[in-house]
């Protein structure tokens, strides 16, 4: 199966551009899990990841593919041990985070954790500068399974030269761990650390609202990141807000909508022990968590747009595409999508599937209209026949 795995990818690289995912065999597509900074911030414990943990197995989100529980900052002791190794904060994780991630395999889970590439991570604990190979060790004594790594106090140094010493530090260590690369953009990681993590962060930290979520697509028009991202490495907005109150239900559907289409990391950032029927219709909407999680890996293009509508497309396994209108404005509009814009003849017969409504919506020659609310998306799979 491995074997498998590694040809699709090269393959998929023959086709798309040349060799730049990091070999590790991991990520072949987005992760897909949840972290505890956009709702927790620094009130992380044990207690609290448990109770994570069991409401994403009982809520079905673990058998939809949401399998990293990621602890961000805030986690450690503020000093390290005798010996120089990192210390998770005995009075959060009293059991540590062996027993901590032993519960999580018991539950079909994994375990993520947080550092920083510099000497102190954003909060003021210790980072991995210097210590690489001892905290890549330590973590997978620990049992880890992802590692995000940030990079505040480190205004001075070069990524491109820094994060490879964690990413070879992992590829010793003994232990699969994905390897999740932040450094906010800054440097355009999406041009060159391919070969380094396999995911990069490509923007600021999102925010709760709107107008946040509107910076992150106007990047995505900016750069034309897609050619960058394919599995084992991708290019990551950063987490979702879906639930934690500051937008309404109609922009958290496009928030997910979009990062979907993106190909991106479905990285829960809500309390998921106490989600509203709408924040579970959203995070639950299997249909849209397969066009991110499709083994092609290939992101959208904007293939339609005058900067207040968009129309995203991607390609799908086996022939289908992947449509998206997106309504920046408040206002509702009807939006088309012209088969010549997503590579199929004008008199060619598709059917229309709209994964939202969970609809089928008939078969069309030349184009689909739809109309989209004020702030609103509609994402579609169109089917050639």
């Amino acid at each position: 199966m491995e074997n498998y795995l590694s040809i699709s990818i090269f393959l998929c690289c023959l086709l798309f551009g040349e060799i730049r995912a990091l070999d590790n065999g991991l990520a072949l597509v987005p992760p897909m899990g949840w972290n505890s900074w956009n709702h927790y911030a620094c009130n992380v414990s044990e207690d609290l990841i448990k109770k994570t943990a069991n409401s994403i197995v009982s809520s079905g989100l673990r058998d939809l593919g949401y399998v990293y529980v990621n602890i961000d900052d805030c986690w450690a002791s503020m000093n390290r041990s005798s010996n120089g190794s990192l210390v998770a904060d005995p009075n959060k994780f009293p059991s540590g985070m062996k027993s901590l991630s032993d519960y999580l395999h018991s539950l079909g889970l994994k375990l993520g954790i947080y550092s920083d590439a510099g000497t102190k991570t954003c909060q003021g604990f210790p980072g991995s500068y210097g210590h690489e190979v001892q905290d890549a060790n330590t973590f997978a004594s620990w049992g880890i399974d992802y590692l995000k790594l940030d990079w505040c106090d480190m205004e001075a140094q070069d990524p491109t030269q820094i994060y490879p010493r964690m990413r070879d530090a992992l590829a010793q260590c003994g232990r699969d761990i994905v390897f999740s690369m932040c450094e906010w953009g800054l440097w355009d990681p999406w041009t060159w650390a391919g070969p380094i993590a396999n995911l990069w962060r490509t923007n600021q930290d999102i925010k709760d609202n709107w107008f946040s979520l509107l910076y992150i697509v106007e990047s995505r028009v900016l750069y034309d990141l897609r050619d960058y991202s394919g599995p084992g490495g991708w290019n990551d907005p950063d987490m979702l807000e879906v639930g934690n109150g500051g937008m309404t239900f109609t922009q958290y559907q496009s928030h997910f909508t979009l990062w979907c289409m993106f190909a991106a990391p479905l990285i829960i950032g809500t309390d998921v022990t106490n989600m509203t029927p709408e924040t579970v219709q959203i995070l639950m909407n299997k249909e849209a968590i397969q066009i991110d999680q499709d083994q092609l890996g290939v992101e959208a293009k904007l293939v339609s747009t005058n900067y207040i509508h968009d129309v995203w497309a991607r390609p799908l396994y086996g022939g289908s595409i992947a449509v998206a209108f997106f309504n920046r404005w408040e206002t509702p509009i009807n939006m088309t999508v012209n088969w010549s814009d997503i590579n199929l003849a004008p008199d060619q017969m598709a059917s229309v599937r709209d994964l939202w409504l969970h609809q089928d919506m008939g078969g069309f020659q030349n184009s689909y209209t739809s109309l989209v609310q004020g702030s609103g998306s509609v994402m579609l799979k169109i089917v050639p026949k």
